[in-house]
């Protein structure tokens, strides 16, 4: 025993533990800052792929006008269907798609966050005011399918569905004419 009354062991002992502790410590700190780092890192650049629309202005002018929503076959052949998501209905309300053919959709939101699955396929995507949502998928089977909105969107958000159908490939492309966008409604 020292004069203090301690043990070397002691004293190799709190050493050990006042090492430990400041290893923890700076590891703590080390792991905050590159949270702090990649938050503002983060929100100072945007995403890549995000395109922005102004949701006041979208059914005046531009991309999102009501005369080009719809299916359309595209000059270079791509199949495009170009929708809006308003409280509470979707803009057009009956959508129709060839099989078999990879269909890009483009959508937008002019109020309130929506979203929408078709049937039992694979399209599900989130519409937000501002932004449009792109995605493009293949639909292998013919048929008439709902698609109802899946993010709660008011009172009426229950009653927000459209309708969905594919057909085969000739069929749609029958229907074809140009500049002319498809609705599977009749006229």
């Amino acid at each position: 025993m020292s004069e203090t009354g301690t043990h070397a062991s002691e004293a190799v002992a709190v050493a050990a533990e006042r090492r430990w502790g400041i290893i923890v410590a700076a590891i703590i700190a080390a792991l905050v800052a590159m949270m702090i780092f990649t938050g503002v890192h983060w929100a100072s650049m945007p995403p890549s792929r995000v395109e922005t629309i102004d949701p006041r202005t979208l059914h005046i002018s531009g991309e999102f006008v009501e005369s080009n929503l719809g299916t359309a076959v595209e000059a270079d052949g791509k199949v495009v269907v170009r929708l809006v998501a308003q409280q509470y209905s979707f803009e057009p309300q009956c959508m129709l798609v060839p099989a078999g053919t990879p269909v890009t959709f483009r959508g937008t939101s002019s109020d309130v966050v929506h979203g929408f699955v078709v049937g039992t396929t694979n399209a599900n995507v989130m519409l937000i005011p501002g932004y449009v949502a792109t995605f493009t998928t293949t639909f292998r089977k013919t048929g008439a399918q709902l698609m109802p909105c899946h993010e709660y969107c008011g009172t009426g958000h229950a009653a927000m569905w459209a309708h969905f159908q594919v057909v085969p490939q000739q069929e749609f492309m029958a229907k074809v004419r140009k500049g002319e966008r498809l609705t599977c409604v009749s006229r």
